[in-house]
């Protein structure tokens, strides 16, 4: 059995790694921040919201990781061949958006060392860049990231399990109301598919596959295997935040402007759901802050020889600028939905690109992308098109 799964890169490191690398890029402090301000605002039909965003996720993940994987290029090189400049202009893009994310990041690091030491906010994002440096940089950097984003990403779901049945949620009500909303919000499901697969987060996995190389139509199964994988980690995930915040809010909690996600660990299991929120916190900000890091450097690296020959050295210096943004500036909870808005807006452009690029047989070493699938992808890019429109308009 061992040697028949180990012919999967979804049952080896990098496999399951670029799952979990997704999905913890995607469950940063903005995931738990976004989910529970919508589920404040549309209760049991966060739900609905939530099944729409794992639909489009799963279209849009499929499309890239299948498209990048089987041309062997990054979204940035496979644009550029489409059409030159274009690639600079999604990198450029993406990059912005991951920036805007990781100065989010860095905050949530120093918010979950507050909760379990005290110590202040800058100083436990000064410890967390110091901490994520490191990662980077005592060991081989692609078994770091398929290693420690499996663990983190095991942590925090299992965690957050664990105060999701404390908070005795009503789940039929919850289920009922995914299936058949009562209330439907354009701006929740911009902000929740961009914070969940959108700007960095949509090539993440698929770049980590292609520094492994991992490439070619003979991987297409093993491609969609991981892409759906960290969709459905991502899903399962925010699925439980929900269910655990719905039911502090059904049995009366008031939750903390400034803080939502402390007060539903709190109000669902005392000091202890506190301090378990400071771990999973901390464990969603540092893994968000290393898959930002690598992914929005991944687009950069490319463009020059002298980045690609100092890749660390470049992580090192995103990572170093968005503390000290941090750190001197502040005020990350509006930051943290915006970013996910912002995010929500590029997946359309740079999806519609890669469908683009994908018709051209030369580009893809003679390989069809099959007609549903294009179909999916279409369908993705129209409907977060439309719906991003009606959001900023």
């Amino acid at each position: 059995m061992a040697s028949r799964l180990s012919k999967y890169p979804l049952f080896s490191g990098v496999g399951l790694g670029a799952a979990f690398l997704m999905a913890n890029s995607s469950i940063g402090p903005g995931f738990l921040t976004q989910t529970t301000v919508f589920t404040q605002q549309l209760m049991a039909s966060f739900g609905f919201v939530i099944l729409v965003s794992f639909l489009l996720d799963i279209g849009a993940q499929v499309n890239t990781w299948r498209i990048l994987t089987v041309s062997g290029l990054r979204a940035q090189d496979l644009s550029n061949r489409l059409l030159p400049g274009l690639g600079y202009v999604i990198a450029a893009l993406v990059v912005t958006g991951g920036f805007a994310f990781n100065i989010a990041n860095i905050a949530g690091c120093g918010l979950g060392v507050n909760v379990l030491t005290g110590l202040s906010f800058q100083t436990g994002a000064i410890i967390s860049c110091v901490a994520a440096l490191l990662l980077f940089w005592i060991r081989e950097m692609g078994k770091m990231l398929d290693n420690f984003t499996r663990i983190v990403g095991s942590v925090k779901i299992l965690l957050t399990l664990i105060i999701a049945i404390s908070s005795h949620p009503p789940l039929l009500q919850a289920l009922h109301h995914t299936i058949i909303p009562e209330t439907i919000s354009s701006q929740a499901i911009v902000t929740i598919v961009g914070g969940t697969v959108g700007g960095y987060i949509t090539f993440s996995g698929a770049h980590r596959l292609l520094d492994a190389g991992i490439k070619g139509k003979e991987q297409i199964p093993q491609v969609n295997r991981s892409a759906i994988s960290g969709i459905v980690i991502s899903g399962l995930m925010r699925f439980i935040l929900f269910f655990a915040i719905l039911g502090v809010l059904t049995h009366g909690a008031v939750l903390d402007h400034d803080n939502p996600p402390a007060s539903v660990f709190r109000f669902a299991a005392g000091e202890f759901g506190l301090r378990v929120f400071g771990i999973v916190l901390l464990s969603a900000a540092i893994s968000s802050v290393i898959g930002a890091a690598y992914t929005s450097v991944s687009f950069l690296k490319t463009l020059h020889p002298l980045l690609a020959k100092h890749e660390r050295l470049c992580i090192s210096v995103f990572i170093i600028i968005s503390t000290c943004v941090f750190v001197f500036v502040g005020k990350p909870r509006q930051l943290l939905l915006l970013a996910g808005m912002v995010n929500g807006v590029i997946l359309p452009f740079a999806l519609g690109v890669l469908l683009l690029a994908s018709r051209k047989t030369k580009l893809m070493n003679g390989y069809k992308h099959p007609v549903w699938m294009q179909a999916a992808g279409w369908i993705v890019v129209l409907v977060m098109g439309c719906l991003a429109i009606s959001v900023f308009l």
